[in-house]
């Protein structure tokens, strides 16, 4: 019975951007770091069951930064100590911030 369910909420999810191309994040992660993507994974939709979300408005380049911002965001939420900066390009800032809108994180 273990099998079923963890086939039916695996470990990690699928992330897939406009070209194609495939990124694994920790579903963990994700749903506590974005809204856009919990609703997706818990859910009665395709994502939910498949574990894979196909994000056709965001480029790859967009998609690595912001799987890269919710790890640092997860990584950093209960910090102590000094939070070191996150850095972001000035030229990708406009579409990080359309792709964080669109993803609620």
């Amino acid at each position: 019975m273990s099998d079923q369910d963890d086939s039916s909420n695996p470990k990690y999810v699928k992330l897939i951007s406009a070209e194609g191309h495939e990124f694994f994040m920790d579903r963990e992660t994700a749903i506590s770091s974005s809204q856009t993507i919990r609703l997706m994974l818990e859910g009665s939709f395709k994502e939910a069951q498949e574990g894979v979300i196909r994000l056709p408005d965001i480029s790859g380049y967009i998609l690595e930064k912001v799987v890269q911002y919710l790890h640092y965001k997860a990584q950093h939420s209960n910090s102590e100590s000094r939070i070191p900066e996150f850095v972001i390009e000035p030229e990708l800032a406009l579409e990080l911030l359309i792709a964080a809108k669109f993803l609620d994180c």
